[in-house]
């Protein structure tokens, strides 16, 4: 008994505490108007980070057009400089096509993702090299390299593109009648990414001429492979080359992108700012078109997902709306050096709907 009320003494006072607690805790509430958020309210804050993605995108798109210009005018100088030091970095002439002289039979082939799995160059891979450099020592007036950004769509710049000396397109673009008025047919160059060969034809494993006559809108171009940035790459850019040659060489020259040139553009790029894993497709042919064209000329350069003159939804591509590798490739960092030339006279980046007239 004399527990119990031991117990009593001391467990009394918590309860009262307890109870004036949570009476005044209730009063607090009810003078400040404060309701507790139920469950169902949490899931606006997924509406405000899709609120602020939007904006943070709306004022990346207002930099970009703010540093834009259509009154384009080129400064030979910095032309001139430029192309200089990218010259001395990469040097494309000699450098961007591996070729009998740039790599000699017996010697290594260093792919550029997988530097310690170098290929040797056989008497059989020796032999289906380029004797030379397809690009010599000419340089051409005009150059027109053709991305595939949903910007082009409706943008009737297919004549304007024609009119260009050489013509550079990206990954195998369709040119048929629905894109010709916006994009043109002119080519004199085309890439190829091996995965386009895997996910359109089956890697060259099974049936090859629908790849063959798919290229037939291409004429006479030069057909780039990145045969050696990765190891995996190799076999199924050399299936296209037998394939092209196993059917008479019907419609475009294949040739190697070299990874030495690869690389040695991956660290320029880096020098001036860029920090993606490596350069897009767009972005090297921009580069190589520097080196071999007086006048370049850009196109489908556009990596956002509103139209620049009215901010309405465009798609990714001006053929499809797939998305790119983000994780491998930056393009919202590669336009800003873009438009960083394009604001310094070097290139001219074309944007919206072209004049009828040509440049």
């Amino acid at each position: 008994m004399r527990v119990m009320r031991t117990l009593m003494r001391w467990l009394l006072p918590v309860i009262l505490l307890c109870s004036f607690c949570s009476v005044a805790f209730w009063i607090f509430i009810s003078n400040n108007n404060v309701i507790p958020h139920p469950a169902s309210r949490i899931p606006q804050k997924a509406s405000n980070t899709q609120s602020c993605k939007a904006c943070k995108d709306s004022v990346i798109i207002g930099k970009a057009l703010g540093n834009y210009s259509n009154s384009w005018k080129k400064h030979e100088a910095n032309y001139k400089r430029f192309r200089l030091l990218l010259n001395e970095k990469c040097h494309a002439v000699s450098k961007a096509v591996v070729t009998q002289n740039n790599t000699p039979l017996g010697s290594n082939v260093v792919y550029d993702g997988e530097r310690r799995k170098p290929l040797q160059v056989t008497q059989a891979l020796y032999n289906i090299l380029a004797k030379e450099q397809p690009f010599g020592n000419a340089t051409w007036e005009s150059c027109a390299v053709v991305g595939n950004g949903g910007v082009l769509a409706n943008s009737s710049c297919g004549e304007e593109i024609n009119s260009a000396q050489f013509v550079i397109r990206c990954n195998l673009p369709p040119l048929d009648d629905r894109y010709e008025k916006d994009v043109g047919n002119k080519t004199n160059l085309v890439t190829a990414n091996p995965s386009i060969l895997h996910e359109k034809y089956s890697g060259l494993m099974e049936r090859r001429r629908p790849f063959v006559e798919s290229l037939h809108s291409y004429g006479q171009a030069l057909l780039l492979l990145p045969a050696f940035s990765y190891g995996h790459n190799t076999p199924v850019s050399l299936r296209a080359f037998y394939t092209l040659e196993d059917f008479g060489r019907e419609g475009p020259l294949p040739i190697f992108l070299n990874p030495e040139y690869l690389r040695k553009l991956t660290k320029f790029w880096r020098e001036q700012g860029l920090n993606s894993v490596r350069p897009s497709t767009g972005l090297i042919m921009a580069s190589l078109a520097l080196e071999i064209c007086t006048n370049v000329h850009l196109y489908g350069f556009w990596p956002f997902g509103k139209h620049p003159n009215d901010s309405r939804p465009i798609t990714n591509h001006y053929y499809d709306n797939r998305e790119s590798k983000k994780n491998v490739h930056s393009m919202p960092s590669e336009f800003e050096q873009l438009l960083k030339l394009h604001k310094q006279g070097v290139v001219h980046i074309h944007l919206g709907e072209c004049q009828p007239a040509h440049r």
